[in-house]
């Protein structure tokens, strides 16, 4: 855009200078900045690019021509844009355009696209000119088959392939392997605009370029417009649709003109809908949609069609102060003609004089002549004004269109163009480009930037009245803390107390992470012990000791050396759930105590006693109390182990007949060789029994027990402590007495200092928001005017400072 009033030189350092506020409050942090970076952006960019969008045939390229009065840009029926192109503003001498082609990589990646899509069994090599010559006699087979290159999906996609396949030959000397090249008009030897124009609208060069930035004099691109015209939502290349996607969703985008097909086709299709959600998305695009629905004129035959386009403009758009219809087929090429005459035949030797040649010498009729001839018949719109006109069949189009120019001229024409809406699209977007544009981005940026102001506003009053409220003198102060001492041990108190329950709620609801790798760990050497146990088991041993307990016998039976047996694993067994009890225990308190020392509270609780009030002593003690407890119960539950499982002697289990087996086997004889030979049967009956009392310990009873034990021992223990740290308030106003004569001094002068601080923020906060607002002055913009901090505050002590602190800090006074 051209240069800003000279109130918004600095509009950038302002509005950064409220933001750079804003993030040195850590209580503002979660404001979302991004809506203000993107309106600035928008207000102070050099370019406003406007991205015309739209399906595949809706006339984009046309309108764009009609918009501009020149035919830059390449626009025929059934053919699609598969170029972005960029139309800037440059001064009259300095007209030009600059060409990139597509590599021939990209142009083989579209080529094997649209054969799979036209479901060509083998993809030709297009560097092999039989193999080019056969893909294009089959395109044109489709095409006649489809009934022309407009009828249909396939139809479109075929006459896509011709123009690629075709451009690719014609430009070869210019396209590079891999990389895109680029070329200035004069390196075509062009010697305007309109001669680089003409080559890049031909349907095949078209098709092999992947952008074109044309540079022309128009007013329409004063002050840093851009044109965008984009391919078709559902262009026949998936590529070139994403390219209009992409752009769309771009953050240099600032305004959309969306070209849509109902008035041809009656309804919205489901990429124009897609289209419509994906604007919305855009925080840089906003409200600055323009809804255009081109080949109107097709409504002007088909009152069906008309109706159905009404209803759904009404329906869908009715909120919208930005929809309007055009024919940019009648109104471009209605500019056009009236600079023709008689002589020229009204165009038809000068501006259709391409388009007109026959391949058999007959001279063709251009479709702005079939239009024109149906508008002036057919359309109703000259029923009511001074034309009489008439078609006569005897003529040719082309003869029946000079005859009526020939009849009413200039008159006719603008008519015609008035008829197509593209004069009162033009107008508009003029209206909105050259009066409405800037303001609107002011606008935007204000009301985004409100929100800021107002959020800091009321931080920065709050910050005031906070520190009014302290007290100024040290006698004030001490008091105000001592008086405060009660309620600050009692919220100490009450915090250690939620802190211990979270912790044993944690334990017993088995999410303390660490807590539970330990009882993991219990769980593997119980598990492993056992094994080792088992594995190791001495039958010869176990048969002496029986013997030894029994001098008057001479043997012993196997219930005997079942019962040695029970008695060394169950003790065995205790030893390591004891050890590992100690372990589990020893650690999570360790982690406990290292998470208070860790707290807030016991920060204050040090503060306000110089001791920890006895926490960690309770603790400690709390501490043998639980692993005493849990001694224990390791001793009983495994003592329970010396029994035989309920189940063991059951009829039908496996345990029962192991037992036979084994008892079978030891009974052949009296000596302790028969035992002994008996040892692996007697494991495996040992296993038997133990595995399942092992593992009802480890996965469910002593797990229950552990929690029992934590919660009934330390839930107490901290409700109590709680109440003990609320009776040492003689303690601790004995204390505080000692050290709040220095506090006392040093927060009235952090107070001070963080009034100053604050003062200086909102000076520097006033500056930006005036400076801002002289600038909404310079667009009429009154009412959204930013908010400003009136200076109403009188502190007892003043201590200027320009610098940025963070006055969150005072939450701590």
């Amino acid at each position: 855009m051209s240069d800003l009033p000279l109130q918004c030189k600095n509009l950038k350092e302002q509005v950064e200078s409220i933001l750079q506020l804003l993030h040195q409050e850590p209580t503002l942090h979660s404001q979302d900045i991004t809506p203000v970076q993107t309106s600035l952006s928008k207000a102070i960019s050099p370019k406003f690019e406007i991205v015309f969008a739209g399906a595949f045939s809706a006339g984009k390229s046309m309108l764009i021509n009609a918009l501009l009065e020149r035919e830059l840009l390449y626009s025929a029926e059934g053919h699609a844009t598969g170029t972005e192109c960029k139309i800037e503003y440059a001064d009259v001498d300095k007209e030009r355009v600059v060409l990139t082609f597509l590599s021939e990589v990209e142009i083989r990646e579209q080529v094997v696209s649209l054969c799979q899509q036209l479901g060509f069994k083998t993809v030709p090599n297009i560097n092999q000119p039989d193999l080019i010559n056969l893909l294009h006699q089959y395109s044109e087979t489709i095409i006649q088959q489809e009934g022309g290159e407009s009828k249909s999906e396939r139809a479109k996609q075929a006459k896509a392939l011709m123009l690629l396949v075709e451009g690719y030959i014609a430009n070869r000397d210019r396209i590079n392997t891999v990389n895109n090249a680029t070329y200035s008009m004069e390196q075509f030897n062009f010697s305007n605009l309109k001669e680089a124009a003409g080559y890049a609208r031909r349907g095949s060069n078209s098709a092999v370029l992947k952008r074109i930035e044309y540079y022309c004099n128009h007013p329409l691109l004063e002050d840093g417009n851009v044109i965008i015209d984009t391919p078709g939502i559902d262009a026949p290349v998936e590529k070139d649709a994403q390219l209009t996607y992409a752009k769309i969703q771009h953050p240099d985008t600032s305004a959309v003109v969306c070209v849509l097909k109902p008035a041809s086709a009656g309804d919205m299709t489901k990429e124009e809908t897609e289209l419509l959600e994906l604007m919305r998305q855009n925080g840089g695009v906003r409200d600055r949609v323009f809804y255009v629905f081109n080949r109107i004129d097709e409504t002007w035959y088909n009152t069906q069609l008309r109706q159905r386009l009404d209803d759904l403009i009404s329906r869908q758009f009715g909120n919208s102060n930005k929809v309007y219809k055009t024919s940019g087929l009648l109104g471009f090429y209605g500019s056009q003609i009236k600079q023709t005459s008689q002589r020229d035949r009204f165009g038809l030797d000068s501006v259709f004089a391409e388009s007109i040649k026959g391949l058999d010498g007959k001279e063709e009729t251009p479709q702005f002549v079939y239009a024109f001839n149906n508008y002036c018949v057919n359309s109703a719109k000259l029923s009511t004004t001074k034309f009489r006109v008439s078609v006569n069949g005897y003529e040719t189009p082309n003869q029946n269109y000079v005859r009526i120019l020939g009849d009413w001229g200039n008159e006719l024409i603008e008519k015609l163009i008035q008829d197509s809406g593209t004069e009162e699209f033009r107008t508009a977007i003029n209206r909105y480009l050259t009066e409405e544009k800037r303001p609107q981005l002011f606008k935007n940026l204000a009301d985004d930037l409100e929100d800021v102001c107002i959020k800091l506003k009321k931080h920065y009053q709050s910050v005031q009245r906070n520190l009014d409220s302290q007290p100024q003198e040290i006698e004030s102060m001490k008091a105000q803390e001592l008086q405060q001492l009660n309620q600050q041990l009692q919220q100490i108190g009450r915090e250690f107390n939620e802190h211990i329950i979270e912790e044993v709620n944690q334990i017993v609801n088995n999410s303390c992470d660490a807590f539970e790798t330990d009882f993991k760990q219990l769980q593997s050497r119980m598990i492993r012990r056992l094994d080792e146990l088992l594995d190791s088991f001495s039958v010869a041993s176990a048969y002496q000791r029986a013997t030894i307990s029994h001098p008057r016998n001479a043997t012993a039976p196997l219930i005997a050396i079942l019962v040695e047996a029970f008695y060394y694993l169950a003790n065995q067994l205790e030893d390591i759930l004891v050890i590992s009890s100690q372990q589990v225990i020893a650690n999570y308190f360790q982690r406990l105590i290292d998470k208070i020392r860790k707290s807030e509270y016991y920060r204050q609780l040090y503060r306000l006693l110089d001791n920890d009030g006895g926490i960690e002593q309770e603790i400690r003690i709390l501490e043998k109390m639980v692993t005493q407890a849990l001694v224990s119960a390791a001793s009983v539950e495994c003592d329970r182990f010396v029994r035989e499982s309920p189940r063991f002697y059951d009829e039908g289990t496996f345990s029962i007949y192991q037992f036979r087996q084994t008892l079978s086997q030891t009974s052949q004889g009296y000596d302790a060789e028969s035992i002994i030979d008996a040892e692996p049967a007697i494991r495996q009956l040992l296993k038997l029994d133990f595995e399942p009392k092992v593992s009802q310990t480890i996965r469910k009873s002593f797990r229950q027990t552990i929690n029992q034990t934590l919660k009934t021992q330390l839930l107490p223990m901290a409700e109590q402590q709680a109440d003990e740290i609320l009776q040492q308030y003689p303690q601790a106003r004995a204390y505080l007495e000692k050290t709040l004569q220095q506090e006392a001094e040093e927060k009235i002068a952090n107070n001070r200092r963080l009034l100053s601080v604050v003062e200086g923020n909102i000076a520097v906060y006033n500056s930006a928001a005036s400076n801002i607002n002289s600038c909404l002055q310079s667009m009429q913009l009154y009412d959204h005017f930013l908010p400003l901090i009136d200076d109403s505050f009188d502190p007892v002590e003043k201590f200027p400072n320009n610098g940025f602190v963070n006055s969150d800090v005072v939450q701590e006074v």
